[in-house]
């Protein structure tokens, strides 16, 4: 599959591919002359890749996440990974919940304010 492919079937943009390869997330794909031809696991990887990001994972936290062992991607690696990544939200999802709470207790006590009438009207 060609960049211009995957960049479709990803939602990432070329450069971001191309980055991503830089950056070692991804081998470099084989070549058909000049251009890029990449394999269907690469594909998978980019899709993680993408909706980590979108989680807010780091490129620098990915990198020690997506191992390849064989020449081949170790998804049980990339599985335990996304499991500390589930724990790490239901614990944001916890503050932001007593952090609504909170906002909630702060709003309600305003109201119980009496009404100051302005003196200019």
């Amino acid at each position: 599959m060609f960049i211009g492919e995957v960049s479709k079937n990803t939602g990432l943009s070329i450069k971001a591919i191309r980055l991503y390869e830089e950056k070692g997330l991804i081998p470099a794909p084989k070549r058909r002359g000049r251009y890029r031809v990449y394999a269907a696991s690469d594909v998978e990887v980019l899709r993680l890749i993408f909706e980590a990001k979108r989680l807010g994972v780091t490129l620098a936290r990915l990198k020690n996440v997506i191992v390849y062992r064989q020449g081949e991607v170790d998804w049980q690696h990339i599985n335990h990974f996304l499991k500390r990544v589930k724990v790490e939200l239901e614990v944001q999802l916890t503050t932001i919940a007593g952090n609504i709470r909170q906002v909630e207790k702060c709003i309600a006590s305003i109201d119980s304010c009496p009404v100051i009438a302005d003196d200019n009207t």
